[in-house]
């Protein structure tokens, strides 16, 4: 009877233990998350001392953190409100961004794969974007072109953000009081909410 117990509470043991770690993998890369807005990163993720949740999500996903003298990544699955991005919809990244020498805004499917499109575009540098008076940044997003900055979605129906930020001493930041001014992500228009 003691064996048949000790069994049972190794295997519920074992597979919370299991469950936890495969959950802290999948929705990221472990402990260390800065949020600002929608916007997520994992600043340590990319160092010698990042945990092993970290080094596992990036070994399972296949990619190559940025080391915190490069850069730094952040990454929105939502708008500011909260609401899953869906490509399908008019979406807008507006606002100021923090000092770096240059940065990428790429968008991708849910799964990070780049998204064809007729206007064979699927990003912008600090170098191509036209930026606003005030120096801060707009671009739009969505299925339809746009005038001025405009990413195409190829209206798919989840889609991620990731900015790149290079050279920049955001990357120094290890607490989400430290979480750098990013721009905001508004969804606009969404087809079957008007009707058209």
């Amino acid at each position: 009877m003691r064996s048949l117990l000790f069994l049972l509470t190794l295997a519920i043991g074992a597979a919370v233990g299991l469950g936890l770690t495969w959950i802290t993998m999948v929705n990221g890369y472990g402990p260390g998350l800065v949020r600002s807005g929608p916007w997520e990163t994992w600043p340590r993720a990319g160092t010698e001392t990042a945990d092993p949740y970290a080094r596992a999500a990036f070994a399972r996903a296949g990619e190559l953190p940025l080391e915190l003298a490069d850069g730094i990544a952040f990454v929105a699955k939502t708008d500011s409100s909260g609401k899953a991005l869906d490509g399908r919809c008019d979406i807008r990244v507006s606002g100021s961004l923090p000092q770096a020498r240059f940065w990428t805004l790429t968008v991708t499917d849910h799964e990070g794969r780049l998204i064809d499109n007729a206007a064979d575009r699927s990003s912008f540098t600090s170098t191509e974007v036209v930026w606003n008076r005030d120096s801060t940044l707009d671009v739009a997003l969505g299925p339809r072109a746009h005038a001025g900055n405009w990413l195409p979605t190829g209206a798919r129906d989840r889609i991620v953000l990731t900015f790149r930020l290079y050279d920049t001493s955001v990357g120094l930041a290890n607490r989400t009081s430290d979480a750098p001014e990013m721009p905001g992500v508004t969804t606009e228009h969404c087809p079957w909410e008007s009707g058209s």
